[in-house]
């Protein structure tokens, strides 16, 4: 019984190398942002190599500094044949006095990537 485990544990983790090395996170290319009212109205642009409901870019968010969400927008299905692709979160509420925020990507594989776009509000 042991044996058979122990063999089943090598073939799980041979299987999900492949899937581990082709894993990119999204890159982020492009980010607008805008007040409207008293919130704000966030646009980015993302790329990835989709390739379907195995593999997407499946969300971002809008953090402070210190690594606070502020706001998520979350991507509901792949974008195969449509990069790079643009979408908007509205009605974001932002802290007073705040004068970055910072924007992180998530993919369906990778999950939140460590690295995070840096953008200065608008005065």
């Amino acid at each position: 019984m042991v044996r058979r485990m122990k063999k089943f544990a090598l073939i799980t983790v041979l299987i999900a190398l492949p899937l581990s090395a082709t894993a990119d996170p999204a890159q982020i290319l492009a980010v607008d942002l805008r007040p409207s009212g008293t919130s704000w109205v966030i646009d980015v642009t993302l790329e990835h190599t989709d390739t379907g409901w195995d593999d997407y870019a499946d969300g971002w968010r809008v953090e402070d500094a210190d690594g606070t969400v502020l706001g998520t927008r979350i991507l509901h299905h792949p974008h195969v044949n449509e990069q790079p692709f643009t979408r908007s979160l509205y009605d974001l509420e932002l802290p007073e006095g705040l004068h970055q925020v910072h924007i992180r990507a998530s993919t369906s594989v990778t999950g939140w990537s460590d690295a995070r776009l840096v953008v200065d509000l608008p005065e």
